[in-house]
C-alpha cells in the first residue's frame, strides 16, 4: 500500500492536473490531512461506541502515506523508514477490524463465517503466490530485505481481505458508513496488488494507478466517517441463513478462480508447485467442510420445521394435526394392538386463567402438559388438542387404559407451582376403547367417543368415564359439546 514518484508522475495525468512530483505528494498531504480532520470531526459529532477503531483507521492512512514518501521507485529498494510506516498500518488496520469485530462476535461470528472468510483469504493466497510472491523470491538480483518483505506484503493483503470479508459478512446494507470503509481498504489492497505486480514484472513501472486507488481510499474513509451511519462500527449484529447462502455462492466462485491459478502458472518451479498443490489442497477441503456444514444445517432446518409443524410450541406436545397421523407412524407400535384414547379436560382453568391472565394460564398448561408427558409409556402419543384440552394415544387394552387414567388423575393431586404460588387444578378424563388395528374404526371415531365420555365425567364429577359405559348424547346435545371434528380434519390436512 505504497507508491513512489514514477507512478504518481504518470498518475498526474489522470487524477490531477500536470504537476511535478513534489506537487504529487502535496496533494496526497493534503488529502490525508483533510482525511484526518473529518475523521476526528465525526467523532466528535456522532460519538460512535468504539472511537478508537476510527483513530486506529486515521493513524493507519497517515502511515500509509508516510511510507510512500521516502520511496524513489515503485521496484526500487526498500527503504526502512517507508517499509515500517507501511508496516505500522498494516498493523493500524489489524487492530482498528479487531475493535469493531470484536462486539460482533458473540451475537454474528460463528464457525461458518470464520470458514467461510478464511476461504476466500486463501484463495488470495493461492493467486498471490502465484503472481506476486514467486515471481519476487526469485529474483537473485534483489536485495534480501527486499525479497523477503516483496514476499510479506502480499500474505499481509490476504490477511486482510480476509479481515474485510469477515466484516463485510458482519454488516448489512443499512450500514453505509462501514460499506465505505471496507471500499477505502479494497481500494487500499488494490493498490498495494498493483505494485505487486510491478514488483513481479507483469506491469510496467510507469503504470498510472496507484495514486488515484490511494486517493480515492482516503477519500472513500473521509466519507465513511462524516455518514451517521459510522456509530454503527462496533455494535453487534446478528448475521441472517441467506446472508450465509450468499458467501457460500462467493466461495464457489473463489473456488473455480483458485483452480485454474495451477493452469495459469504452468511456468512455476517444482517447490512453488507443491506449494501451490498445497494451498488448493487445504482449500478443497476446507469447501468440502463448508459444504457438509451447509448440509447439516440444512438437516436440522428441516428437523426444526417439521418439529414446529407438529408440536405445539407452548407445551412441547403434539398437536392435532400430527396426533391424527400418529398411528401411520411407527407402525409397528400400533398394528395388532389394542388402542385408547384418553380425552383430558383441566376442570376449573377459565376461573383461574379469567382472574390472574393468559400468562398464568400457558403457565398452568405447560406444566400440566409435563406432567402428562412424565406419565405415559414414552411410545404413547401425547397431545394439546386446543385451549385446556390434551388427548393421550395409548396402546392398551381397557384395563391399561384404567390404570393410566388412574396415574393422570393422581398426577394433578399434587399443586402446581406457579409464579402466583400453589394452584390446584383437577382433571376430568374421558377414554375410548378400541380392538386390535384392523378393524374399520378410525382415531376421528375415538376422538369423538372420548370427548363426549369426558363430559359425562365432568357433569358427575367421576373422574374418568368410559365411553362404554356413559349414556350416549343425542345428536344435537353432542353439537352443544363443542367436539369440532371438521376442525380436526382440517388440521390433519
Amino acid at each position: 500500500m505504497f507508491f513512489d514518484e514514477t507512478p504518481v508522475v504518470g498518475t498526474s495525468h489522470l487524477a490531477l492536473p500536470p504537476i511535478h512530483d513534489g506537487g504529487a505528494r502535496t496533494v496526497t498531504a493534503l488529502v490525508v490531512l483533510a482525511t484526518l480532520t473529518v475523521i476526528a470531526v465525526g467523532v466528535r459529532r456522532y460519538r460512535p461506541p468504539v472511537p478508537a477503531a476510527w483513530y486506529s483507521l486515521a493513524a493507519s492512512a497517515a502511515l500509509f502515506a508516510l511510507g510512500a514518501l521516502p520511496r524513489d521507485r515503485i521496484d526500487g529498494p526498500a527503504h526502512p523508514v517507508a517499509d515500517a510506516a507501511t508496516l505500522a498500518g498494516y498493523a493500524g488496520v489489524g487492530v482498528a477490524a479487531f475493535l469493531w469485530l470484536r462486539p460482533r462476535r458473540s451475537h454474528s461470528c460463528t464457525p461458518d463465517q470464520i470458514l467461510d472468510s478464511g476461504l476466500i483469504g486463501l484463495g488470495a493466497l493461492l493467486a498471490s503466490w502465484t503472481f506476486l510472491i514467486s515471481p519476487v523470491l526469485h529474483d537473485a538480483s534483489a536485495p534480501t530485505a527486499s525479497v523477503l518483505l516483496g514476499a510479506a506484503y502480499p500474505v499481509l493483503d490476504a490477511l486482510l481481505l480476509t479481515l474485510v470479508t469477515h466484516s463485510v459478512v458482519a454488516s448489512s446494507r443499512s450500514e453505509i458508513s462501514l460499506r465505505l470503509v471496507h471500499l477505502s481498504l479494497l481500494a487500499l489492497l488494490l493498490a498495494d496488488v498493483v505494485r505487486g505486480l510491478v514488483r513481479a514484472g507483469t506491469l510496467r513501472a510507469d503504470t498510472p494507478m496507484v495514486l488515484p486507488l490511494m486517493l480515492i481510499a482516503y477519500v472513500l474513509l473521509g466519507l465513511a466517517a462524516l455518514h451517521p451511519t459510522m456509530v454503527t462500527l462496533g455494535r453487534p449484529r446478528r448475521i441472517l441463513a441467506q446472508q450465509s447462502r450468499r458467501r457460500a455462492s462467493v466461495i464457489a466462485v473463489a473456488l473455480v478462480v483458485a483452480s485454474l491459478v495451477p493452469s495459469v502458472g504452468s511456468r512455476l518451479g517444482s517447490i512453488d508447485r507443491l506449494v501451490v498443490s498445497s494451498l488448493l489442497a487445504v482449500l478443497l477441503i476446507g469447501v468440502l467442510v463448508r459444504s457438509e456444514r451447509a448440509i447439516l444445517r440444512s438437516a436440522r432446518s428441516e428437523r426444526r420445521a417439521q418439529y414446529q409443524a407438529d408440536h405445539d410450541m407452548l407445551t412441547g406436545l403434539l398437536n392435532r394435526s400430527a396426533l391424527l397421523r400418529t398411528p401411520g407412524r411407527n407402525r409397528e407400535h400400533w398394528v395388532g394392538h389394542a388402542l385408547a384414547m384418553l380425552f383430558l379436560d383441566l376442570d376449573g382453568f377459565k376461573a383461574i386463567n379469567d382472574t390472574h391472565g393468559h400468562s398464568v394460564g400457558d403457565e398452568l398448561i405447560a406444566n400440566a402438559a409435563a406432567r402428562i408427558r412424565r406419565i405415559i409409556p414414552r411410545d404413547d402419543a401425547a397431545a394439546r388438542y386446543g385451549g385446556d384440552e390434551f388427548v393421550v394415544l395409548a396402546a392398551a387394552d381397557r384395563a391399561a387404559a384404567t390404570v393410566l387414567a388412574e396415574r393422570l388423575l393422581a398426577a394433578f393431586a399434587t399443586p402446581f407451582e406457579l409464579s402466583i404460588g400453589e394452584v390446584s387444578v383437577s382433571a376430568s378424563i374421558g377414554i375410548a376403547c378400541d380392538g386390535p388395528r384392523g378393524d374399520e374404526r378410525s382415531v376421528y371415531d375415538l376422538l369423538r367417543e372420548a370427548d363426549s365420555a369426558m363430559y359425562h365425567a365432568k357433569a358427575y364429577g367421576l373422574g374418568y368415564a368410559f365411553h362404554d359405559d356413559a349414556p350416549h348424547p343425542k345428536p344435537a346435545e353432542a353439537a352443544r359439546r363443542g367436539w369440532r371434528r371438521d376442525a380436526a380434519v382440517r388440521d390433519a390436512g
